[in-house]
């Protein structure tokens, strides 16, 4: 993966992660977990979408709806493994 490649990577992680953490309260942790939640959250959306046939589009909005919603998933596992 080259510089640029990674930059635009965790540019979509950050924006998605900060998205993620507003649609679902109590979600966000700051910059950097903000960070994290929505590179796990593109990883997600990666493994999942293509198995269940959706997708949403190329190009950098779609990669940031679909981080988005993976970052969604990962905050509801979060918060129901952090009640348990």
């Amino acid at each position: 993966m080259g510089g640029e490649s990674l930059l635009v990577f965790l540019l979509v992680g950050l924006v998605a992660g900060w998205l993620a953490s507003q649609l679902v309260r109590g979600g966000g942790f700051g910059l950097v977990g903000d960070l994290i939640v929505g590179v796990i959250g593109a990883f997600i959306a990666g493994y999942l979408f293509p198995r269940l046939g959706i997708s949403l589009g190329s190009g950098i909005l779609g990669a940031i709806i679909a981080a988005t919603i993976g970052a969604v998933i990962l905050l509801f596992i979060l918060r129901a493994v952090k009640r348990a």
